[in-house]
């Protein structure tokens, strides 16, 4: 297999920073009108702006980055025989949180990342509401920018665990996870969408974030890389890291995210 030349990661951030500023420009047209929901064939919603998201975002990197392949929850996924060639790919979920969006409560966002050799290298997160991007490249450290604020640079924070806080899914909530929580010291819990829980991880806002149930890899890719650099833990619940494109199914292992690694999180699962 041959190598793949370096990239300027800082460079292509930069870049993939404003394509999805220019999804969420699409997203919040949409948001803002009296848009219909449809249902995919995995019964998950789908709407306009997940579509328009979509087209924005590909036809972008294809521009930015003609040699690499794009990959999102809304394309046609390429059998594994032809995806396991790839060494490097953008792994994309043009709106996460459809379920957010569609009850209007602003916790969706766009979620970009490139993946080399099964690892997430680069992660930009787009909060078109909040008008926040979270954004990482490996080895560039994680960072956090509000609209019109300057850049901040972000990092996890170290559990004091008389104020320990999880941040949970608002539309995936299950028995095994409170049974979890109880067993980890019943924490304050803030339920928040899409992947604004582990950019919670990230910025040193909650502990922890439990993912106890399924998700999919353009789900976490962003998130991983930009917790990653910001000094935190993306781990399957058997304590290896979560990785991609790896197998013919694009769903994830369960997994936790957290900040502070001197606490035994997967103790208790």
């Amino acid at each position: 297999m041959k190598s793949t030349p370096p990239l300027n990661l800082e460079y292509l951030c930069q870049n993939v920073l404003v394509i999805a500023r220019l999804a969420a420009r699409e997203i919040l047209k949409i948001y803002q009108s009296d848009f219909a929901v449809e249902n995919k064939s995995d019964n998950t919603p789908l709407t306009a702006a997940d579509l328009a998201a979509d087209k924005v975002i590909r036809q972008e990197l294809q521009q930015l980055t003609p040699e690499i392949p794009v990959l999102t929850e809304e394309s046609e996924i390429p059998p594994y025989s032809i995806r396991q060639s790839w060494q490097r790919y953008w792994l994309v979920d043009p709106l996460d949180g459809t379920r957010e969006f569609i009850k209007r409560n602003d916790e969706f966002t766009v979620n970009i990342a490139l993946i080399e050799n099964h690892r997430s290298i680069l992660g930009v997160i787009n909060a078109p509401v909040l008008n926040t991007d979270y954004f990482a490249w490996h080895g560039g450290g994680a960072y956090k920018k509000i609209h019109k604020q300057p850049v901040e640079k972000i990092q996890t924070r170290k559990l004091k665990q008389q104020q320990m806080r999880v941040a949970g899914s608002r539309s995936h909530t299950s028995d095994k996870l409170k049974d979890y929580l109880l067993k980890i010291g019943d924490p304050e819990l803030i339920s928040v969408g899409s992947s604004l829980k582990s950019c919670m991880v990230a910025e040193g806002a909650v502990d922890l974030y439990p993912r106890l149930g399924p998700t999919s890899e353009w789900d976490t890719a962003a998130a991983q890389c930009i917790v990653e650099e910001a000094g935190g833990y993306f781990k399957q619940t058997d304590g290896t890291s979560l990785s991609y494109n790896r197998k013919d199914s694009l769903l994830n292992p369960e997994f936790l995210v957290y900040g502070d690694n001197e606490f035994d999180w997967h103790e208790f699962l």
